[in-house]
């Protein structure tokens, strides 16, 4: 059975690559806005969703397992994306310095007629940052295509003092949990 990856991240890509799986990717080109009623599990679970279904539906008669992923970081109850600029940037690592932010992320799975949605979330503290720090750190570029505006992966794990939970959810790739549940749904062993 072929899998598809149904992101253009080149992390998530790393992730099922080091793992051995063999896979095509097919980025999901869909909406990615959602309520501001939603709970950060809703809008990652809701986004995956939608990304599962645009590319499942082109693969549609396939002998094929799609999957698909979204990730958020919190902080104070306020998801936090993509950083828009330097600026942005620079407040978001400022306001998770020193402090203990959540990275959520929600996966499908999804083949003819069986899908499912899950989740997971890892608590990440960082240490205290210097401005300076930051402002280094902003200007290697690395910050400016992530969730939260860090790589824990990279360079921004410098700033990571510890984390509780799922390292590759960081990464945004809860690889492990994706693997169960292929396994539950599909009865497929991707490792092999």
């Amino acid at each position: 059975m072929k899998i598809i990856l149904a992101s253009k991240s080149p992390r998530r890509k790393e992730i099922l690559e080091a793992m051995g799986v063999g896979f095509e990717i097919d980025v999901a080109d869909v909406d990615e806005r959602v309520s501001d009623t939603l709970s950060p599990v809703e809008a990652v679970c809701e986004i995956s969703e939608r990304k599962a279904k645009a590319v499942s539906q082109r693969h549609e008669g396939e002998d094929c397992i799609v999957i698909s992923a979204d990730t958020v970081v919190v902080i104070d109850g306020r998801i936090i994306g993509k950083p828009k600029d330097a600026e942005d940037a620079f407040n978001i690592l400022k306001s998770l310095s020193g402090r203990t932010h959540e990275v959520y992320t929600g996966f499908t799975v999804c083949s003819e007629g069986k899908s499912k949605t899950d989740f997971e979330v890892t608590k990440v503290h960082f240490k205290q940052l210097c401005d300076d720090d930051i402002r280094r750190y902003i200007a290697t570029g690395e910050p400016m295509d992530k969730a939260g505006a860090y790589g824990i992966q990279q360079k921004g794990n410098l700033f990571v003092d510890y984390i509780h939970g799922d390292y590759y959810n960081v990464v945004g790739f809860p690889i492990s949990k994706i693997c169960v549940t292929i396994k539950e749904l599909f009865g497929i062993n991707i490792l092999y």
